[in-house]
């Protein structure tokens, strides 16, 4: 059952801010590197997180206590 890695996952990317910009940015690699760590999903999860708003996601991290997430320093400029 990969339910639990995909909570992980969400979780990962509302508390995580470089890894949601990659996510952003490419999430079909994002998803293939959490499989090659080990975090298999389903087809359909695998759909589901790809279908995933990005504003809704942003809006979902922002709304998270700023001490819970991971953030980088400077805001993550690169």
């Amino acid at each position: 059952m990969s339910q639990p890695n995909v909570e992980r996952l969400i979780g990962l990317l509302a508390t995580d801010e470089q890894l949601r910009r990659q996510f952003l940015h490419s999430p079909r690699s994002v998803l293939s590197q959490m499989a090659a760590r080990g975090m298999e999903l389903n087809p359909c999860e695998t759909r589901s997180l790809l279908a995933l708003d990005p504003r809704e996601l942003e809006r979902f991290a922002a709304a998270i206590d700023p001490r819970l997430q991971k953030s980088e320093p400077a805001g993550g400029a690169a």
